[in-house]
């Protein structure tokens, strides 16, 4: 019987496991585009040394400079970068169900904003919401998990 149960147990664990893994930001991520709706860029979210996430992108799938896209309008070591390996994602935290207290950049315009991050529909998405200042005074994104 002692088998039995623990044969049973071991599948739902490992189900609750990989439930808990998509419930985080944790992941490869499609950005959606505002204006066209489609789909924008790869970025992967992963956990630094420090415990915080930090995010990369790894494909541009559209941009309006063609081939290897540059960070024209970003200041210092990213001024005219490849996008494509930026860190574009840095020092997010968890707060309950929530992830924020780091900065977001926009490689279109180069400015650098605050942002809180939630997953939503099971971990099959997530709300990316840049701001300055108030987060009532920002924007989100939805992304759309690989």
């Amino acid at each position: 019987m002692r088998k039995l149960t623990t044969l049973l147990a071991l599948p739902l664990l490992a189900l609750s496991f990989s439930v808990f893994a998509q419930e985080t930001p944790v992941g490869t991520w499609t950005t959606i585009d505002d204006k066209t709706n489609q789909p924008k860029s790869t970025v992967e979210i992963y956990e630094t040394r420090n415990g915080s996430l930090a995010g990369r992108v790894v494909e541009v799938l559209q941009s309006t400079q063609g081939d290897n896209p540059v960070c024209k309008e970003c200041d210092g070591d990213r001024k005219n970068q490849p996008i494509e390996g930026m860190v574009i994602l840095w020092g997010v935290t968890r707060d309950g169900d929530t992830w924020e207290g780091g900065k977001i950049l926009d490689p279109a315009s180069g400015k650098v904003y605050s942002v809180k991050m939630r997953p939503v529909e099971g971990g099959a998405k997530l709300e990316v919401r840049g701001f300055m200042g108030f987060s009532l005074l920002g924007k989100t994104q939805t992304w759309v998990r690989k």
